[in-house]
C-alpha cells in the first residue's frame, strides 16, 4: 500500500538543494517519488511501505538540511 507523506525542510534556497535532498530521500528503502516545492519548503514522499519519519529526517540532514518536526 503506498503511503505519501509531506514534510517540511528548512534550509533550501536553489534547484541544487532541491536535488540535494530528493537524492538522498530517493535512497531509502520503498521510495517511489519524492516532490520539492522550494517556495514553501515542502517536500512530498510517496513510498511503497510506511515512512520512517527518522530516517526521511535523517536523508535530509545528510544532504545539509534540517526535517521541522
Amino acid at each position: 500500500m503506498a503511503t505519501t507523506k509531506t514534510y517540511t525542510v528548512t534550509g533550501m534556497t536553489c534547484s541544487h538543494c532541491v536535488e540535494a535532498v530528493s537524492s538522498e530521500i530517493k535512497l531509502l528503502p520503498g521510495v517511489t517519488g519524492v516532490r520539492v516545492d522550494l517556495a514553501g519548503g515542502g517536500v512530498t514522499v510517496t513510498s511503497a511501505e510506511t515512512l520512517d519519519d527518522d530516517a526521511v529526517a535523517a536523508a535530509v540532514d545528510e544532504a545539509g538540511y534540517e526535517l521541522v518536526r
